[in-house]
């Protein structure tokens, strides 16, 4: 996966960071263009590793969402539907998830595979928790996360300027 510079970043409120397990260590890179899902879903897919390839993205202090490739298995994750609304990011990953548009009125919650991240020791409650904390900023979520699964210091590294 190619090294993405700072500079290269949308703009310096979205993030977009590739995460995969490969011989008992993180490796991190971001990636080019964190509203463009299907071009992130293809890089994951291009780490062909044991435990798979993770993203993590927040978009404009808003929100944040979450994707796994494991094999051929996707999963998803979106920390406010109602974001869906307003960016067609999210709206994207309503519609790759088939998931039903919120109504103005709705309130916020997340959508998606709230375990996306079970198994590597981050279950869904500790997952509700986070989305519910409105003191967090999305990268904040997301750095959270990230030393949660165990690259936290490599990913404030990675997102120094």
């Amino acid at each position: 996966m190619e090294q993405i510079s700072n500079s290269d970043l949308i703009n310096d409120v979205d993030i977009a960071v590739a995460a995969w397990h490969e011989d008992g260590r993180w490796t991190l890179a971001l990636l080019p263009d964190a509203h463009d899902l299907a071009q992130v879903i293809d890089r994951l897919k291009s780490q062909q590793t044991n435990g798979g390839a993770i993203a993590l993205i927040a978009i404009d202090e808003e929100f944040f969402m979450l994707i796994r490739v494991l094999g051929s298995h996707i999963t998803m994750f979106l920390s406010d539907v109602t974001c869906a609304l307003d960016y067609a990011v999210a709206s994207d990953f309503l519609e790759i998830n088939d998931i039903d548009m919120p109504e103005e009125e709705d309130d916020p919650f997340p959508v998606g595979y709230l375990d996306i991240f079970a198994d590597l020791g981050m279950n869904h409650m500790e997952m509700a928790a986070l989305c519910d904390d409105a003191e967090l900023f999305p990268d904040e979520q997301l750095e959270a996360i990230a030393g949660r699964l165990g690259f936290g210091d490599q990913f404030a590294q990675l997102l120094e300027l």
